[in-house]
């Protein structure tokens, strides 16, 4: 089983950690969607990252969707999510702030670095920009109880938090800064701290 795609991406980089603590044995393929294009299509025409080849040779897309997959194969000791209604959707609410925010930063990233300078749409940054704000408040609010000290095992709430803040941080703190959301902050630190997290580096 082979996991494509860059770490620097945090779909890429979410899907590696959850595996990895699922327990679920993979290679890695660092693969560019920009540079390796070609090799990157011979895999997946789609060529979108994270991409996940089974041993069967099917492969699956989508960094949710994959996740998603290995939830249903785990056994309940070894899921990521929670099993009952209510935490389950407590659970959602947070991955969906927190997917929400990493998507808009992906897009300010995109106009800056792959638009021309003369094509960028002001009012449509202007746009994105508050929703990312808007999904960060919201998602720090329900990061500020009680966390899991770095030694517990990660659910998919922390590492996905962990991993999107810490490239929302890397890639637009400019725009996001760190102080304004202390409870993201100290969350990111925490696991980013770990062994765990430091096997797959985003940069």
């Amino acid at each position: 089983m082979k996991l494509i795609g860059m770490l620097d991406s945090p779909y890429v980089r979410r899907v590696a950690i959850s595996l990895d603590v699922m327990g679920v044995s993979f290679e890695h393929a660092a693969l560019s969607v920009f540079r390796d294009y070609e090799a990157f299509g011979a895999i997946n025409p789609v060529v979108k990252a994270p991409s996940l080849v089974l041993d069967d040779g099917s492969v699956l897309m989508d960094s949710t969707l994959i996740i998603d997959y290995f939830e249903a194969l785990s056994p309940a000791e070894q899921k990521l999510m929670p099993h009952q209604a209510l935490p389950l959707a407590a659970s959602l609410r947070i991955l969906g702030l927190a997917l929400a925010a990493c998507e808009k930063a992906v897009q300010i990233v995109y106009e800056y670095k792959l638009r021309p300078e003369e094509k960028r749409h002001q009012p449509w940054l202007e746009r994105v920009t508050q929703q990312l704000l808007a999904a960060c408040r919201a998602w720090d609010a329900l990061m500020s109880g009680p966390q899991p000290v770095a030694s517990d095992r990660p659910g998919q709430v922390d590492i996905t938090s962990a991993v999107a803040w810490s490239f929302i941080q890397l890639m637009v703190a400019d725009v996001v800064r760190a102080n304004a959301f202390p409870s993201l902050q100290a969350h990111a630190t925490r696991w980013e701290a770990t062994e765990l997290f430091k096997r797959y580096p985003q940069s």
